[in-house]
């Protein structure tokens, strides 16, 4: 098989389902539009679910997309050979039309005919749902599979936790099937994969999940009318074992990354290999989510980014990495997408921006938490315990070089100034939980604080920091489980009526404060709307008061909500407005609040919904809170009781 790149695989599979009657989206944003359940977009089916629950897509019954995907729960194994922060996913989704013949022939045809992916048949094989007490063997998933020759040997039976799918608790869900590739040029493909299910030669590159039933509250699972589709390829695990590389770091995409930096992965220790895989991964993952308008901060998305950024910071001092480094690695994922998405071309200013702003804002944090590394060690020495520092010059003055980020480039850092002692000699002991302190506090990771410690004779407790840091772990999904409680796209009574009161409060503000606000995101729980906005000032009083009445008036008037699909191009001219920044489909559902009587248009702006059919079911609005997000961007948080 020949070596295929990104954008041919990209393209191969939208041209394929595209011959199928399917219509080509865009990904949506990485930041869900209508999802309060996660922070990023982590599944080419979030920005889908109203449609899979019933809703009408305007691009009809059958679509296809790349989606951008952002996982962080695995953020500790990225620099293995599988495990990445940012993915693109390839789907093709079936809303109540076609089900499991269509959708598994048109995957056996895309992966072995010649025109396209051109897998010999020998080096696949399939997985379909086992059954048990909840629901059947899926006999006719294994029976389609097999009238387009498959052996039997090469389809195992796999339980719940393997080929079944559900958004949540209840709803939509169904089992699946899933696709495997043999990896290993240099043995035999087994015959028999029920038996080999569990050898890491075999790699999973597509599942196909068949939403085929209805879990009720009481557990049990009722056949849906119209069963849906939703399937997912993995771009880059696709792109390596089709390229027979052996990791997904080696393929097209993340190779002109190693060569900007200057870093070769067949020459580098496993150490350093590591290091450097997760410097190109999170600063990759970082420009896309800085492309979709998310900034570092101290909390949500931001802290996400924020954490990525100074991750691949340190890794790029421990590495030695040269000058201007991130600039060029910047610049290097910004061209390498730019076939796939243009947009982050045109948005490469501030994305450089954002991100070296970041990193010197890092740089004032690093001289802070290097201080505090020095202070640590002078205060753990006993008296009995020769001083680290005793005949030496202090870490931070006199002819030893100093404790700061420029040190961090030599090899091996800080020559000189370190006390003479014996191999194998300790000096002191710095704790699990110092370590752990300057990681919540300064960012330093377990690798920077060990290294740091190793040069001054220092021993870590490393079980003491993992403990620390477990707890931290176990509080965080706490206060997460609390924050973006909801379950996945709610449509709940509450969610929908805060969901056009936020279109409302989207006009208001347009009204109050100019036509130059422009919506920058949102977050919508069973509690509050939250709502980011383009404006320079803090709103008044006045301001705010004078929302709230525009509001609440549109919401006495009781005003219809209407939902039309339309052309993107009709609807702009129709002065429909969106997310600033957002890329539409030629489709698009447009909700519109309308005066009946006079005609006047309160909101138009493209949205999937939910929203209420008429405005007086919303009840009263109030704001509740009115900061800033970020440079330019202010947010609101409101109620409706």
């Amino acid at each position: 098989m020949p070596n295929i790149t990104a954008q041919e695989l990209r393209n191969k599979y939208l041209t394929f389902f595209q011959s199928k009657g399917h219509t080509i989206i865009p990904s949506a944003s990485l930041v869900p539009e209508n999802d309060s359940s996660v922070l990023f977009t982590t599944a080419g089916m979030h920005p889908l679910v109203p449609y899979l629950l019933g809703q009408q897509h305007p691009g009809g019954t059958r679509v296809a997309d790349v989606q951008k995907c952002i996982r962080t729960g695995d953020i500790d194994e990225v620099g293995d050979n599988t495990h990445l922060t940012f993915f693109e996913m390839l789907g093709n989704w079936s809303f109540g039309d076609y089900f499991k013949k269509e959708a598994i022939a048109w995957s056996f045809e895309f992966l072995t005919s010649k025109e396209y992916l051109n897998i010999p048949l020998q080096r696949l094989a399939f997985s379909v749902f086992a059954g048990d007490d909840d629901a059947p063997r899926d006999e006719e998933a294994a029976g389609l599979w097999k009238e387009l020759g498959v052996a039997k040997e090469r389809i195992a039976y796999l339980p719940k936790e393997d080929n079944w799918w559900i958004a949540g608790t209840t709803g939509p869900c169904g089992p699946d099937t899933e696709m495997f590739y043999w990896i290993d040029d240099g043995t035999p493909v087994p015959a028999n994969f029920q038996e080999t299910k569990n050898d890491k030669r075999w790699v999973e590159i597509w599942n196909n999940v068949f939403m085929q039933f209805e879990k009720q509250a009481d557990g049990k699972l009722v056949p849906l009318k119209k069963p849906n589709v939703d399937t997912g390829m993995g771009l880059d695990r696709t792109l390596t074992v089709l390229n027979g590389q052996k990791s997904v770091y080696d393929t097209e995409l993340f190779d002109p990354m190693f060569q900007v930096l200057e870093l070769d992965q067949e020459i580098m220790s496993n150490d350093e290999v590591k290091k450097a895989r997760i410097i190109v991964d999170h600063i990759r993952a970082s420009v896309f989510i800085v492309n979709d308008g998310v900034e570092p901060s101290n909390k949500d998305r931001g802290y996400v980014l924020r954490r990525l950024l100074r991750r691949a910071m340190v890794m790029g001092r421990l590495l030695n990495l040269k000058f201007h480094w991130l600039e060029a690695l910047i610049g290097k994922v910004v061209t390498t997408y730019a076939e796939a998405y243009p947009d982050m071309a045109a948005n490469s200013e501030k994305t450089f921006a954002v991100i070296l702003a970041e990193q010197k804002k890092f740089e004032a944090t690093l001289e802070k938490g290097l201080k505090e590394f020095e202070k640590i060690l002078k205060n753990n020495q006993s008296p009995t315990t020769p001083s680290v520092f005793g005949g030496h010059p202090s870490l931070s003055g006199g002819d030893a070089p100093q404790l700061s980020k420029d040190n961090l480039r030599s090899s091996p850092p800080f020559q000189g100034g370190v006390p003479e002692r014996s191999e194998g000699e300790v000096v002191g002991v710095l704790t699990g939980k110092d370590a752990f302190d300057l990681y919540q506090t300064f960012g330093f990771p377990w690798e920077l604080t060990k290294e740091l410690a190793e040069v001054f004779g220092q021993n870590i407790d490393k079980t003491e920091f993992e403990s620390e840091f477990k707890k931290h772990q176990e509080l965080s999904r706490t206060a997460s489980a609390g924050q973006f409680k909801g379950g996945l796209a709610s449509h709940s009574d509450k969610i929908v009526r805060l969901h056009t009161a936020t279109h409302l409060m989207n006009a208001a503000l347009r009204q109050v404060l100019g036509p130059e606000v422009w919506q920058k995101g949102s977050n919508i729980t069973e509690e509050r709307t939250r709502f980011d906005f383009t404006h320079n000032a803090k709103m008044t009083d006045e301001e705010k008061a004078k929302v709230e009445e525009l509001v609440n008036g549109w919401v006495s008037r009781d005003l219809p909500v209407k939902k039309e699909i339309l052309p993107y191009e009709e609807a702009r001219k129709l002065n429909a407005i969106g997310v600033f920044g957002e890329k539409y489909a030629d489709t698009v559902s447009v909700y519109s609040v309308y005066d009946p009587k006079t005609d006047e248009i309160i909101s138009r702006e493209f949205c999937g919904g939910p929203h209420v059919e008429h405005t007086g079911v919303i009840g009263k609005f109030k704001i509740q809170k009115e900061e800033a997000s970020s440079a330019g961007v202010r947010r609101i948080k409101a109620t409706v009781e």
